[in-house]
């Protein structure tokens, strides 16, 4: 036992840790020490400070607890920062210091750094000095070690059967339900299922975002939402119905997403649709089709106008041909509309074309939406049906078999598990294609959905009053056109003239 003083009260510390902290009140670690200060008085001692590491695991290799590293430092020094001298620790119990040997090893080495610590758990106080104590804790770690790995495995193995029985996962309240995780919130619902498909249909997730933020729809935290927090909706597959687990699409046997049981909002081909769009655009320029065509720059932010990026300089150069550079846009002070211009020549344009930016895109408005008046612009593409359809079955079917076959004895180890990566490639491969053929579907259809009136009602309101966000309206105009050719005037201050705006139309 470690000697005691009975007339200086020793001045000692306390620590406290607790793993989960679920009700986020600290409630738990000020029990803790609580119980420490009743250990610290029962022996004569005073807990001159305490340590607290609230809702931090002491199992995980990942996570750095500050306290006891503070405490740690103390313990060697014998004092604390502010020059408080201390002489011991009291904690309700071993685990509550180390989860894994190492540590437990470490706060060894700081607690007999000096001579005469002592140290009390809630049951008795124990000579740390000892190497019989020593070896006896390390062994307590050890084998709390064992338990937590234990509990670890199990909890993993509980989640693998839950989410093979399509049973919601536990947690916060997804966007979308009720506190039931099962039943559907109407009004939320409606939100995922409206956004969705105006996603698919071109809209900005930063749109989507700006737009909830200007009505208050807040997340089940009672956070506002912003672009990461709408992508990270979208990608959850409870949306369609089907169970995830770590990220990943849980499958049946028959490699077939398994069923949750909740209602969905999305349709599977939907949900796909919106996944297929969101992993495209990682980082990447698209064109109107959703192919890849250059790389995002760091800094890129939706368009802020309408034509950035369509308009073209027409101005003739010296040889033949013309300047085609990309017009970028000016802004001017006071009430002067913004404009678009031709860079200098020193960024590589000619400085030689200029254009008023409110009546370029007035007019390219008209003519994009007067030619989907005229063509039907929404009207839907033969899907048919995807080509690969039945190789794609074959293969889940030579897989099945050779799996089969091996359970039964009739494959040796050595063949089945040589064939196996090569079987679950080609089939891996092939549902890839068929999401991408579906999602491609379900885009084309939900365009072809698209009520050309309701597009020229809603295209030059504002949007806060129920307009068509600035992306969807580019979308629309990269489906029609590939470029807008922009000749120049001439000398002086001319009236604005549409004929001088050549569009070029796609095929």
């Amino acid at each position: 036992m470690a000697e005691r003083s009975a007339s200086v009260p020793v001045p000692v510390v306390s620590y406290a840790r607790i793993s989960a902290d679920t009700k986020r009140d600290g409630h738990g670690v000020k029990d803790q020490h609580k119980v420490n200060r009743e250990t610290a008085a029962r022996y004569g001692w005073t807990v001159v400070h305490e340590f607290t590491d609230n809702d931090k695991s002491a199992a995980r290799l990942d996570i750095v607890r500050d306290d006891f590293e503070e405490m740690l430092r103390a313990l060697k020094a014998g004092r604390l920062p502010d020059g408080t001298a201390i002489r011991g620790v009291v904690v309700v119990a071993d685990d509550r210091l180390a989860r894994r040997p190492g540590d437990y090893e470490r706060f060894l080495d700081a607690f007999t750094h000096n001579e005469g610590f002592l140290f009390a758990d809630a049951k008795q106080d124990i000579d740390l000095y000892n190497e019989d104590a020593e070896t006896m804790g390390l062994i307590g770690v050890v084998f709390s070690k064992k338990e937590v790995r234990k509990i670890a495995r199990r909890t993993r193995q509980g989640h693998r059967r839950r989410a093979e029985q399509g049973i919601p996962v536990g947690g916060h309240r997804p966007f979308g339900w009720k506190d039931d995780r099962v039943t559907l919130d109407p009004a939320e619902a409606e939100l995922i299922r409206t956004a969705a498909q105006q996603f698919i249909a071109g809209r900005s997730l930063g749109s989507i975002a700006n737009e909830w933020q200007r009505n208050g729809v807040l997340t089940p935290r009672g956070n506002p939402w912003i672009t990461k927090t709408i992508k990270r909706m979208f990608l959850n597959a409870r949306n369609c119905g089907w169970r995830e687990l770590h990220g990943e699409l849980v499958r049946d046997g028959n490699g077939n997403p398994v069923v949750g049981a909740w209602e969905p909002i999305l349709t599977t081909d939907q949900w796909m649709a919106v996944r297929a769009l969101i992993d495209t655009r990682k980082g990447k320029q698209l064109d109107n089709n959703g192919a890849v065509v250059g790389v995002l720059p760091q800094d890129f932010r939706d368009h802020r106008y309408l034509l950035t990026g369509i308009l073209r300089c027409g101005r003739a150069k010296e040889g033949g041909g013309i300047c085609n550079r990309l017009l970028r846009v000016k802004t001017y002070a006071g009430k002067k509309p913004w404009g678009y211009v031709c860079e200098s020549p020193s960024a590589g344009g000619c400085s030689g074309v200029g254009r008023r930016g409110d009546l370029v895109d007035f007019f390219i408005s008209e003519l994009v939406i007067h030619k989907m008046e005229q063509a039907q612009f929404a009207k839907a593409e033969e899907t048919g049906e995807w080509p690969n359809a039945q190789e794609y079955e074959k293969a889940k079917e030579r897989l099945e078999e050779m799996t089969r076959h091996w359970e039964e004895g009739k494959v040796s180890n050595d063949h089945y598990f040589r064939m196996l990566p090569r079987l679950d490639k080609n089939v891996n491969r092939l549902r890839a294609e068929e999401a991408k053929f579906r999602a491609s579907v379900e885009r084309r259809q939900t365009r072809a959905k698209i009520d050309v009136a309701e597009i020229r009602r809603r295209w030059y309101l504002p949007e806060d009053e129920g307009g068509m966000p600035l992306s969807q309206k580019r979308t629309h105009i990269r489906e029609a056109l590939n470029a807008v050719i922009v000749h120049p005037s001439g000398r002086g201050n001319k009236p604005f003239n549409p004929d001088l705006l050549e569009p070029i139309w796609r095929e």
